[in-house]
């Protein structure tokens, strides 16, 4: 008899441990093995037990070893308060209206008035306070949950438990943290997995997709390509009805929309790009995202300073790399190698196989750019073709104590038609290399010593017929 109890007791285990979490971008899939009818505070939910459908129903009571029915509770304690607060004032009200006495005791009268407007004064600050707790009450509801009631089994569900969760209960991001070194990066990786659906999960492994759970693809059958003489049929209204009801029955694709008590923490498992694997998840319902490790790595790196002075005279850091996993999001929390923050919100981007994070902005470098005047004299007429010279000048200021080396892109114009051209006359300042590409993109390397100023002159020239009006 004993074994047998301890073989159930050893079962009763290995089905509890075996609860799944499946996250999908349109919804959630939760199985596990409930001990009672109690699913949680919320709504929209869909439940199977063992494959069949599972009647859902609301409930006054919920189980006070809850989290979220403490806080249910705590809820239903001050609705009541504050009835008794709102009754407590209307007797209140009613005594102050009593008749009059004929004979008035003064002393007795101003005594009764004074317990009379503490309590009236008591009441009302009673009342802003339970009010504010009321309020702060439903912030942590709604930052939770979308529902106020529980919701439960009409009975125990002997087996596998599967709730079916709508879009946006739970929901899970990646965040990266790039820490910069002198010649390398490292990349760290982290899903962030928020929990508002009213019910609080602990699963054994969770996979966590980014795709959606339905997705319809319609069957695409080979059709022969063929070509025929061209005959004008008119389309009777038997035939356009017809082909009218299949256009309606056409089924249309469908889309997706687009701190928790973790012990022992979490850590997630890189299956492929876009899906992960998370063992031993705890979850609760708190509107806290849950953060979970996923990969670490590290590549060299190469950091420089640009402008396009041609858009913004701002200068910025932009750091590349080639990654060693698909990088899935574009934000990113840069921190240099002592962990001191560099950036909180940056932002970075493929270009083909390299990735390119741009880090920072240097205020140390000022950049101005002026056109040039152009003067008469240099546009002449040769036959039917004019000449026009234009182009303009950089200046560069370093206002630091030490040197900079700054990337400055800049572009001259294209020709869409044979009827114009462009010709880059000429690139002038101190120690500037350059190099240009068909699409007119000027690209110059220049080092900056500290405190030093540079001026960069940069012409070109457009030929055209004399008698057509050019804009650039």
């Amino acid at each position: 008899m004993y074994r047998i109890t301890l073989l159930g007791m050893v079962a009763g285990m290995t089905l509890l441990g075996a609860s799944t979490l499946s996250v999908y971008q349109d919804k959630t899939h939760y199985r596990y093995h409930p001990e009672d009818r109690f699913i949680g505070l919320t709504q929209g939910v869909q439940a199977t037990c063992n494959g069949e459908d599972m009647v859902l129903r609301r409930s006054s009571a919920c189980p006070s070893e809850k989290r979220l029915c403490r806080l249910f509770e705590e809820e239903k304690v001050l609705e009541r308060k504050i009835i008794a607060n709102s009754a407590n004032s209307r007797i209140l009200s009613q005594l102050i209206t009593l008749p009059q006495p004929q004979s008035i005791d003064a002393e007795s009268w101003i005594g009764a008035a004074q317990k009379l407007a503490n309590e009236e004064t008591r009441l009302q600050l009673q009342k802003r306070e339970l009010a504010d707790t009321q309020q702060r009450l439903k912030e942590i509801f709604a930052k939770q949950t979308r529902s106020h009631d529980p919701l439960e089994t009409t009975e125990v569900c002997q087996g596998t438990l599967e709730l079916s969760l709508p879009y946006g209960y739970v929901t899970f991001a990646n965040e990266y943290t790039a820490t910069l070194k002198k010649e390398t990066i490292t990349v760290t990786q982290q899903l962030a997995v928020t929990n508002k659906s009213g019910v609080d999960i602990e699963a054994k492994r969770a996979r966590f997709y980014y795709r959606p759970a339905r997705s319809y693809i319609r069957p695409i059958h080979f059709s022969p390509w063929t070509v025929s003489e061209h005959k004008n049929y008119p389309m009777t209204k038997k035939i356009a009805n017809v082909a009218m009801k299949r256009t309606m029955r056409m089924p249309a694709a469908q889309t997706a929309e687009d701190t928790a008590m973790v012990a022992p923490d979490p850590v997630a498992t890189y299956n492929d790009a876009r899906e992960y694997t998370v063992k031993g998840l705890r979850l609760p319902s708190t509107g806290e995202a849950v953060h979970v490790p996923v990969l670490q790595w590290e590549v060299p790196l190469l950091c420089e300073e640009r402008v396009y002075p041609y858009r913004n005279s701002s200068v910025f850091e932009v750091c590349s790399f080639t990654p060693k996993f698909q990088i899935e999001q574009n934000r990113w929390k840069i921190t240099d190698a002592k962990g001191r923050i560099v950036n909180e919100n940056g932002v970075g981007e493929y270009e083909k196989e390299i990735y390119r994070l741009y880090t920072k902005h240097d205020p140390d470098i000022k950049v101005m750019r002026k056109k040039i005047v152009r003067n008469e004299r240099e546009t002449g007429l040769f036959g039917n073709t004019a000449r026009k010279k234009d182009g303009f000048v950089l200046t560069l200021v370093n206002k630091s104590d030490r040197s900079k080396a700054l990337k400055v892109i800049e572009r001259i114009p294209v020709s869409t038609t044979e009827k114009i051209k462009v010709k880059l006359l000429g690139v002038e300042g101190k120690g500037v290399t350059y190099k240009t590409d068909k699409e007119g993109k000027v690209e110059m390397d220049v080092t900056l010593n500290a405190h030093e100023s540079k001026k960069i002159e940069v012409l070109f020239e457009i030929s055209y017929d004399k008698d057509l009006k050019i804009t650039y």
